[in-house]
């Protein structure tokens, strides 16, 4: 299957446990019809398309709240983290973190001028960095980093 992501291992068993007890909290048919299938790709052994997407989701809230490393402890937090980064949101980090990164190594060897932080919106902020001749513009938030502006 295309874009499919296969889940095996100790990623596989959080990834289910953990769908499976939002599963059980869930009311909502329609979010619990989604959670089923989810479940069920997870018991296929791969992911895709709007399973992928609700999988991230829930990892991603497992993973920032702290739960998957309490409940499954670092091993599992690392094996959770890795099947992440394979799911379309954590690839998107992933490729803007990179984005971020060539554009501060232009910033190397030059001194900076000005750095700033500005709120832009609730949870987002802006920073700039400026050299003599060269300015970076980063959006910081929720939904990760990103490259704003560059300028020369």
């Amino acid at each position: 299957m295309s874009g499919a992501v296969r889940v095996s291992g100790e990623a596989a068993e959080v990834a289910r446990a953990e769908t499976q007890a939002v599963l059980s909290m869930v009311q909502d048919e329609g979010r619990r019809g989604r959670l089923a299938d989810v479940v069920a790709a997870l018991e296929d052994g791969q992911v895709e398309g709007a399973d992928a997407d609700a999988l991230a989701e829930l990892l991603e809230l497992g993973l920032q709240s702290g739960r998957v490393r309490a409940l499954y402890g670092p091993e599992g937090e690392q094996a959770t983290l890795a099947l992440y980064r394979r799911l379309p949101p954590g690839r998107e980090l992933l490729e803007s973190a990179s984005e971020l990164n060539d554009a501060l190594a232009a910033l190397a060897g030059r001194t900076i001028e000005r750095l700033s932080v500005t709120a832009v919106g609730p949870g987002e902020y802006g920073v700039t960095i400026s050299t003599d001749d060269y300015e970076l513009v980063l959006r910081l938030g929720r939904a990760g980093a990103r490259l704003a502006t560059i300028g020369a």
